[in-house]
């Protein structure tokens, strides 16, 4: 623990969590604490408790104010207000419907409210500020957590629990908040220096790509710098990603001040030559930001062979382990503290976690297993296989999802520019998209009553000549099953299609009947296993395609 200004000096940590400064304060002698001595210390706590209630509590819901003599007896202070043990208790007659969801689920903002806060009194010195929220539990009665954690928390533990604020987290939401406030202004007079990873929607990408972004503005320091991260996917999909909004949710990260990528236009910034690019998790851009190459100055966690641009400033060539794994190695470096903080060492262990399958898959490195061991407070209560089956749970939990939003979960489409017709003629445009799921095709026609309709909305939406949903999952015997659905934009390319199909034996399909379907989609089971990869090969060979 830090002692306020006390470890402030002018050599202090890029990473400073000071405390703050409060009026009262205790003295306490050398054999309060163990001989020292003859000499006193003097220490002063001030602790600040956040009560947010939730929506169905009394308004008139606040703590008490206590003050604690040196005699050990507790005093209320002037304000005569309830007990906060009563105010609790007040506070617990909730629905069951209500206790699914966070208090303060995405809104860390809340935390700044008035605090009461109680102090002990005496000679004023510097403080140790921590700062309390009261959460509502999350249910999680539905997910099958691990033996370890199960055993102790399926009983009846108490609807509400007390979590203390981190102070890394909040340093953190101040970041975010400033950069969203310098892009919204158009960062004048400033270079972009923008980190993004690759496009892929997962937990260890976003994880690594806000705490590198914040690591890099800790370090710099450079007022030249408007250091961003840029989330590479759509804020609408989010939506699609209960198990990122949970994850945001519970570090209490403020996903209101994130940046996505269809929020900023990088190629705006990168035409007048004030952009700055970082490539995490990678050695080549995504296709979409490809013509925006000439602007990367840092390539971080690249293949050990030689990267595609040979330009580059800084490469950090990745040692076969997590992106999250080095960005923690670093902040262990330069400022370990910071890492005490359950939201943040949760952020960098859930991606550690979900990039090596729980430790436990064959690309899992020591280095892995030796961070995840120093971040082990992030995982809390549930335990490193608790965090790691939560995670995993509301990745495939489609229950709340509208079928578009199962659709655009994992999502990849591909674009063919042919030549105009005529010379008067524009180009000719066509888009091939494939959507993967993890529930049968069945299951998803029966998701709701217009699940078909909905396919066809989300295909006009995206201005598919083509839409493939390909399902994979275990069956009852643990057998694995392939099942396609194909939606196309007309009879003819349907049966071009399936043609294709089937003078390619790698694809051998049955038929899935499945009643309701119109005449331009259809169903089929694959009877062999297949990967995706050579789904995704075969669409591009049909249609010519390249991917976007």
């Amino acid at each position: 623990m830090r002692r306020g200004d006390a470890t402030a000096t002018n050599g202090q940590s890029i990473f400073d969590l000071q405390g703050t400064v409060s009026g009262g304060s205790i003295s306490r002698s050398a054999s309060d604490i163990g001989y020292r001595g003859s000499r006193k210390i003097l220490m002063d706590i001030s602790e600040n408790i956040t009560y947010i209630p939730p929506n169905d509590s009394p308004p008139d819901v606040i703590l008490e104010p206590f003050g604690k003599s040196l005699s050990g007896r507790w005093s209320k202070s002037a304000r005569t207000t309830p007990s906060p043990l009563a105010s609790l208790q007040l506070g617990l007659n909730i629905d069951n419907e209500d206790e699914n969801e966070l208090t303060n689920e995405s809104s860390p903002r809340a935390c700044e409210a008035d605090e009461e806060s109680y102090t002990l009194s005496g000679l004023a010195t510097p403080a140790i500020e921590r700062t309390y929220t009261v959460n509502k539990r999350t249910n999680l009665s539905k997910i099958p957590l691990p033996p370890c954690a199960a055993s102790f928390y399926y009983g009846n533990s108490p609807p509400m629990e007390i979590v203390e604020s981190s102070e890394g987290i909040q340093k953190v939401n101040l970041y975010l908040r400033a950069r969203r406030d310098d892009v919204n202004a158009g960062v004048p007079g400033r270079f972009l220096h923008a980190v993004i990873g690759q496009e892929v929607s997962d937990v260890g990408s976003v994880a690594s790509t806000i705490m590198y972004a914040f690591y890099l503005n800790e370090k710099l320091k450079n007022n030249q710098f408007c250091t961003v991260p840029v989330i590479n996917m759509k804020r609408a999909d989010l939506n699609s990603h209960a198990e990122l909004k949970w994850l945001l949710d519970s570090c209490h990260i403020d996903h209101a001040s994130l940046i996505f990528v269809d929020e900023i236009d990088l190629s705006y910034y990168d035409l007048f030559g004030s952009l700055k690019l970082v490539l995490l998790n990678g050695d080549k851009l995504p296709s979409k930001q490809e013509a925006i190459k000439e602007a990367l100055v840092e390539i971080f966690n690249c293949g050990k062979h030689d990267p595609p641009y040979p330009g580059v400033d800084t490469v950090t060539v990745g040692q076969d382990c997590s992106c999250c794994t080095l960005i923690a190695e670093k902040f262990a470096l330069t400022s370990p503290e910071i890492l005490a903080g359950q939201g943040f060492s949760r952020l960098l262990l859930a991606g550690i976690l979900m990039d090596t399958g729980n430790l436990t898959n064959s690309e899992c490195t020591t280095k892995d297993k030796h961070m995840a061991t120093l971040l082990i407070n992030g995982a809390g209560r549930f335990g490193c296989n608790g965090l790691h089956q939560i995670l995993r749970y509301k990745m495939y939990d489609i229950s709340d999802l509208k079928v578009g939003e199962i659709l655009r979960k994992d999502f990849k489409k591909w674009t063919r520019i042919g030549k105009p017709e005529s010379p008067r003629s524009r180009l000719m445009v066509s888009s091939i998209g494939m959507s993967s799921i993890g529930i049968s095709i069945s299951q998803l026609l029966a998701h709701d009553d217009r699940s078909s309709q909905e396919i066809i909305s989300f295909q006009r939406l995206e201005k598919l000549r083509l839409l493939m949903i390909v399902s994979g999952r275990y069956d009852t015997q643990k057998n694995f099953k392939r099942e396609i659905l194909v939606s196309a934009e007309s009879a003819d390319l349907l049966k071009n299609l399936l043609h294709f199909f089937h003078l390619n034996t790698q694809l051998p399909l049955k038929v899935l009947h499945q009643p309701g379907l119109r005449d331009e989609m259809r169903a089929f089971e694959i009877e062999k296993v297949t990967s995706r990869k050579t789904i995704e090969r075969l669409l591009e060979e049909f249609g010519g395609t390249s991917k976007r």
